[in-house]
């Protein structure tokens, strides 16, 4: 495990620019970045240029989507005080390390991506047998190692990707991660841990190298994680010499699983945009009414005193969401005995979701109203970003031996 115990409380994650945001990705992703933006160095970005992979052929959309996201994030409660909001083709270091990776990163690799032909059947009417297209997983690893992230936010279906980017950096740091005089310059290091540390560090590496010692491994990281008087380098240099390998240059990361959204569509699927079944999070009230009013119910309930059935009809699985167990004991209870009609339990959703949008639809429209702010909150985004991208990449250059500035 290359984890840079330095960069180990930092995390990654985007959004491709594609339109308005809708409830899936608020209860899918938003509420989950809220919450880590508390407890990580948070860095959030739009993936204009991975938009550019399925809609190259109208790009015209992208500046303003970007910008419409961006304040969909900023209305639901994402912090530009907590965490690093910015623009991955504002940071052209992204698509630096992604060419000088590709040069490394076998062609097998990329095809056997599980999305690679997943994407191709689900978006038949789009042609996709571009570069760009079968790169994009190299892209993302480039914009997670760039930042040497410790933890990527995804679901189930996107672990492949960081697992791809774990290869890439493991490769990358095997072959260009050995220093001239790495032995030297790493037991020079073990010096400045102090006489008791560097006795507890050697045998660490003694037992992991020697003997297999998980453990060893763990207590290892931790004892380096904890030391504040040696420099990132040398800490980086030490990890390396106690798993055996070279100085690790770009850490690898770590899945940081997420729950699937439960956010169902207005027709019982997923929500989802190519459904058609989605609320904006900036929808108007009445359009939100008459969205749920005119959802498809249980099929049995033809008449307002037929009794239905809570668990063939879409409505209810908005329940799930939306309401209380008391709620929805009792919306089972009158639907099962025809107690209550169709329109009394929608009206229940109706509200929940007016109420839950209020305060985002407020500061959607605060942000709206002063562009500059949002342009500034991104300024400063893009600027801190890429001060850490340009440390990456000249740790990568000097590593690579070659010189592009």
């Amino acid at each position: 495990m290359n984890t840079s115990v330095s960069h180990n409380q930092r995390v990654l994650s985007g959004m491709r620019p594609t339109g308005l945001l809708h409830l899936g990705h608020y209860h899918g992703v938003l509420k989950n970045w809220i919450e880590l933006q508390h407890s990580y160095e948070c860095f959030f970005f739009v993936a204009d240029w991975h938009a550019l992979t399925t809609h190259y052929e109208n790009p015209s959309i992208i500046a303003q989507s970007s910008i419409d996201m961006v304040v969909d994030w900023l209305a639901a409660g994402v912090n530009p005080g907590s965490s690093t909001i910015f623009i991955q083709s504002r940071v052209p270091e992204h698509a630096e390390l992604y060419t000088l990776l590709s040069m490394i990163t076998p062609l097998g690799w990329l095809e056997r991506v599980p999305s690679y032909k997943d994407q191709q059947d689900k978006l038949k009417d789009r042609d996709l047998s571009t570069f760009g297209f079968l790169g994009y997983p190299l892209l993302q690893s480039a914009d997670i190692l760039i930042y040497k992230a410790g933890h990527v936010p995804v679901g189930e279906d996107q672990v492949a990707h960081v697992e791809l980017t774990r290869e890439v950096a493991r490769r990358f740091n095997h072959l260009y991660g050995k220093e001239i005089d790495f032995e030297d310059k790493a037991q020079v290091a073990i010096k400045k841990l102090g006489k008791k540390n560097a006795k507890i560090y050697n045998d660490l590496k003694k037992r992991y190298q020697e003997q297999g010692d998980g453990g060893a491994l763990s207590v290892g990281y931790a004892l380096l994680s904890s030391q504040q008087n040696i420099s990132l380098g040398d800490k980086e240099r030490l990890i390396g010499y106690l798993e055996g390998g070279g100085r690790i240059i770009l850490p690898e990361p770590q899945s940081l699983l997420t729950a699937s959204s439960k956010m169902p569509g207005l027709d019982g699927q997923k929500m989802s945009k190519s459904y058609n079944n989605t609320i904006a999070l900036r929808e108007s009230p009445i359009q939100i009414e008459k969205k749920v009013k005119t959802m498809p119910t249980d099929p049995a309930r033809i008449r307002r005193t037929d009794a239905g059935n809570p668990q063939k009809c879409p409505v209810w699985q908005l329940h799930q969401v939306y309401s209380g167990e008391d709620l929805k004991n009792a919306i089972i209870d009158g639907c099962t005995t025809a107690a209550i009609g169709c329109v009394d339990c929608k009206q229940h959703i109706i509200d929940a979701i007016l109420t839950e949008l209020k305060p985002i639809q407020r500061r959607a429209k605060d942000y709206q109203d002063d562009r500059s702010t949002v342009e500034s909150i991104l300024n400063a985004g893009c600027e801190a970003a890429r001060d850490v991208a340009r440390d990456t990449m000249e740790e990568v250059r000097k590593a690579m031996g070659i010189t592009l500035r």
